[in-house]
């Protein structure tokens, strides 16, 4: 369910569509309960955010009248589908698919009608409370508003999120009221309705109670992301990455890292990144979607790269930025370079810069794109290129480039094998 707009987040962005390290809010639901095995996914949204999930399967909510009205929207993709359903909410970011496993199989190993998963925080506050029969089954969901002192006192809480025999649910749903102040049709009410008729309703646990605490404001959001940061980076180091300090460094869920890359403190890596063996990220860096490092290079301290290709074992070591680019191997980025790779006319793409194979760029280089670096030159300090490099020529001199064709070569030779 991601139909509400989350008021107290105080932004023009729904809430389930705050980014978090990669994906927006609701994304991560969603892929904890494909993770889960659940075989189909509908998203209940908004009109005003029906549009913003491509390739899902979207029930429109017309009106926000409640979770109960909101389940009920995606009763025309589900009706019949036979099986259970599986209710989550889009504001659970931290949510396993573990949890979500754990929840569907103990409610088919207790034959139940409905079950809700619940969980005990350190502080109950405004949730409704779980209120158990003798033999551990549901009794009632009292609101806080509604409970008794005594009520009040009991620390399970529920989480909102609920399995379904589906022959079950719709029926009921058919009989929720709105006898609440504010008129609306509560999910939670479906379950008093079971139980009044005999049919087992479970409760199921949750191991963690942060999982399914929801996000409704920036605070909580940041707490999120704190975790889930948490979980990327131990992911990686087990399987071999090296994050010297895991608090100040934030890794993209998509990201992708190879063993025996090394990551320094305060680095940011963002998006579709690859990174080969042996690359080192320096402090400060900053990589961004869409680049691919190879095996051996670095990545230095105040380093931005974006859509770029970097080989193998070349370094950047500090201060540059390399976007729209495609470096060779060996290749020696000097401090303070610049692929200038703004587009020279609106809405055209942005021009790259290639440079390449075991080039030796000055201090303080900008590289004016579209522009092209042949293999083996070497570019003087200070300079700004605006034409192409030969291979193994020297250019620039400030004010204006000039090329040297053959200069290293003429001085150095060419490399074994060329």
């Amino acid at each position: 369910m991601a139909g509400g707009l989350g008021t107290r987040m105080k932004s023009a962005t729904p809430k389930h569509l705050h980014p978090l390290l990669g994906r927006r809010m609701v994304d991560w639901v969603i892929a904890a309960a494909r993770d889960a095995g659940v075989e189909r996914v509908v998203v209940v949204a908004s009109p005003e955010s029906a549009d913003s999930y491509d390739g899902l399967e979207v029930a429109v909510q017309e009106r926000a009248l409640g979770t109960g009205d909101a389940v009920g929207a995606a009763r025309p993709a589900l009706e019949g589908s036979g099986g259970d359903v599986l209710v989550l909410n889009g504001d659970v970011p931290a949510l396993r698919p573990e949890t979500v496993r754990a929840l569907v199989d103990a409610h088919r190993a207790a034959g139940a009608a409905a079950t809700v998963l619940s969980f005990t925080p350190a502080d109950p506050r405004a949730y409704g409370r779980i209120v158990r029969d003798g033999d551990g089954s549901l009794a009632r969901i009292v609101e806080a508003r509604d409970a008794t002192p005594e009520e009040l006192e009991i620390g399970e809480v529920n989480s909102g999120i609920y399995v379904f025999r589906t022959e079950t649910l719709w029926p009921v749903l058919d009989r929720l009221q709105p006898k609440n102040a504010q008129g609306e049709l509560y999910v939670t009410d479906t379950l008093g309705l079971l139980v009044a008729d005999g049919e087992p309703v479970a409760v199921h646990v949750a191991a963690d109670p942060f999982e399914v605490e929801g996000i409704n404001t920036r605070a909580e959001l940041a707490l999120a992301a704190e975790e889930l940061r948490d979980r990327i980076n131990e992911r990686h180091m087990l399987a071999g990455v090296t994050i010297v300090d895991p608090a100040s460094t934030w890794i993209d869920v998509e990201v992708e890292i190879d063993a025996d890359v090394t990551i320094q403190p305060f680095s940011v890596l963002r998006g579709r990144i690859s990174i080969a063996g042996g690359a080192e990220i320096g402090p400060f860096a900053y990589v961004r979607p869409g680049t691919v490092i190879g095996e051996g290079a670095k990545i230095g301290t105040f380093v931005e790269v974006k859509a770029s290709t970097v080989g193998a074992r070349t370094k950047i070591p500090h201060l540059s930025y390399i976007g729209d680019a495609e470096i060779g191997d060996d290749t020696n980025i000097a401090a303070a370079n610049v692929t200038a790779n703004f587009a020279h006319e609106p809405g055209q793409p942005k021009k790259r810069t290639r440079i390449g194979s075991n080039v030796r760029t000055g201090v303080d280089n900008t590289f004016d794109a579209p522009v092209d670096i042949g293999d083996d030159a070497w570019i003087a300090p200070g300079a700004v290129i605006t034409d192409d490099v030969p291979p193994g020529s020297l250019a620039g001199f400030a004010p204006r480039q000039e090329t040297k064709e053959g200069w290293v070569y003429d001085r150095h030779g060419k490399r074994d094998g060329d």
